[in-house]
């Protein structure tokens, strides 16, 4: 089988460097001397920069305002900045504060900050596209996010409580008009990438047929259990860089798919790594943008060690022996009267 190559370090464009590399930095950064990590960037297709490595803000239950206000501000200190949202996550209020606050505090510029958000399922409708991202701005307290996603590829009847939706209430993604609709977003500067999540290579090659702007990212379940090497493959020919929800494989869902892995295991003894390091690393090395999520200070830092170091060939191909397995199968789609009759069909059999 063949081993996907990993991405180059030279291949990235570098922010926050201040290491012992003695590189120079591309752009001021106020406040990665606490950690000295390299965060590369890539180029979206769309002209801009994405750190590759970004905060995740989804728990369940959400975060209070304060608390979120806190944990973000806390991981900007650390050197994040890339912070990843949602409308069906709660917190884009908390989130909003945190980002306020660091401003406020000198610690970066609204510039140095990437921002993304996603437009939910009871939204996906051509004229609710406009009115959710102006509420997203407006409870994040910015003036546009640097990329807005569309969160998955359905629609529900507007709202309606996750999950508490029945029949009728559950519909197909109109793929080209909402796509229209998320154009526009981006021609009026209230997004500067737009792109889509959970889409599968058969929604993506729908949505392309009708495009006139391509989708930045693809934003995605991925890690060592969960390879999507057809997804990667279609989406690298077409210009369209792939992110990675749950790198860890889905241990918030109760999976240990990855984290318990014992070739993982092996290869962090080895490499005197953790488990998730390998993980993270794994992902990275992949070309994909790599959606953490941690609450806790420690954790938060050593996400961030994954930059000086690679895996060898071998670990690489000992890796594609892990068995796939999706474990966010949105299995909530599915339900007597839905039109997604198995988990099977609303994933196009791309399980």
């Amino acid at each position: 089988m063949e081993t996907e190559k990993p991405i180059s370090q030279q291949d990235s464009k570098l922010i926050n460097m201040e290491t012992d590399e003695k590189q120079m930095p591309t752009q001021e950064d106020h406040s990665n001397s606490c950690v000295g990590v390299n965060i590369p960037v890539i180029t979206l297709n769309s002209g801009h920069d994405i750190p590759v490595m970004a905060f995740g803000t989804s728990s369940f239950p959400p975060l209070q305002v304060d608390q979120m206000r806190s944990i973000l501000l806390e991981a900007i200190e650390i050197g994040y900045r890339h912070i990843d949202t949602a409308a069906l996550y709660e917190v884009e209020e908390g989130v909003g504060a945190g980002i306020k606050a660091a401003l406020e505090k000198g610690l970066v510029k609204r510039e140095e900050l990437f921002v993304t958000t996603k437009l939910w399922c009871d939204n996906a409708h051509p004229d609710r596209v406009l009115p959710a991202i102006k509420e997203s701005l407006r409870k994040l307290g910015l003036e546009y996010v640097d990329l807005y996603l569309i969160h998955a590829a359905a629609t529900v009847a507007p709202n309606i409580a996750y999950a508490a939706w029945k029949k009728g209430e559950v519909f197909p993604l109109d793929i080209k008009s909402v796509w229209a609709a998320m154009e526009e977003v981006q021609k009026l500067g209230l997004a500067k990438s737009i792109g889509v999540s959970n889409f599968t290579c058969k929604k993506l090659t729908e949505l392309l047929a009708h495009a006139k702007i391509i989708p930045a990212i693809n934003q995605v379940e991925m890690h060592a259990a969960m390879r999507q090497k057809k997804l990667r493959e279609l989406c690298k020919e077409k210009g369209i860089h792939v992110s990675a929800y749950s790198p860890l494989g889905g241990r918030e869902w109760g999976f240990d798919v990855v984290l318990g892995n014992e070739l993982l295991k092996e290869i962090a003894r080895n490499k005197e790594k953790s488990v998730a390091q390998i993980a993270l690393r794994w992902v990275y090395e992949q070309g994909a943008v790599v959606i953490t999520k941690s609450f806790n200070k420690e954790r938060l830092k050593e996400n961030l060690y994954i930059f000086d170091w690679k895996l060898t060939e071998e670990e690489l191909k000992k890796t594609e022996l892990i068995p796939q397995v999706r474990t966010a199968p949105l299995n909530d789609f599915v339900f007597e009267g839905s039109p997604f009759k198995t988990v099977e069909e609303f994933w196009d059999g791309e399980m």
